[in-house]
């Protein structure tokens, strides 16, 4: 990969996460000697059958397509965790950043949502460690604000969130790439 971070936005289905791995699949073939994580933010056992049973397809479907790639949980901690993990050697994958303002605004497992002021601080630290970062990010992320206007103020204020939250990363990232269909399109950058 050339791009020192790269963010990949789309809509559900659109292949994003599949082409992001595909992006650390081709990191680790380079070189025996590369590495590369996920960073999980899905919360498995909150009540949520389908999507545990989501979760437990795409870590197997995962090991198929790309045996090397390591994995860890961070469901709020993805800035700490690119922050303390790897080197310049070492691919770090996010996936996703929509599931991670999920779990900080609408939390599952009872906890307090983060506040506004704490979402800022967030992602600001999010900003921090991706410009900080030593070796090749990819950030996966939903694109959710094309539609129409979502009914209720809790819908319409994650739309809005999510849509600064993929701002404020695409402005620090080298590369921004949109998936179509399981195409990508570079909106910043190369694809």
């Amino acid at each position: 990969m050339d791009a020192r971070a790269r963010l990949v936005l789309g809509g559900q289905r659109s292949g994003k996460s599949r082409w992001a791995e595909q992006q650390a699949r081709s990191w680790l073939d380079a070189d025996p000697a590369h590495a590369a994580t996920l960073i999980a933010t899905a919360r498995a056992g909150v009540g949520d059958p389908q999507m545990d049973a989501r979760i437990a397809r795409h870590q197997a479907d995962r090991a198929l397509r790309v045996p090397r790639l390591a994995a860890v949980e961070a469901p709020l901690a993805v800035a700490e965790t690119v922050t303390r993990l790897g080197g310049p050697a070492h691919l770090m994958l996010v996936d996703c950043l929509g599931l991670w303002l999920t779990n900080a605004m609408m939390p599952a497992d009872g906890c307090q949502p983060m506040s506004a002021d704490a979402l800022i601080d967030a992602t600001d630290r999010l900003q921090e460690a991706i410009v900080r970062r030593a070796g090749p990010l990819v950030l996966v992320s939903n694109e959710i604000g094309l539609g129409v206007v979502p009914m209720g103020r809790e819908t319409r204020e994650f739309v809005d969130a999510l849509g600064r939250l993929n701002q404020a990363v695409a402005e620090v990232c080298d590369d921004v790439v949109l998936m179509v269909a399981g195409l990508p399109l570079a909106i910043k950058g190369r694809a």
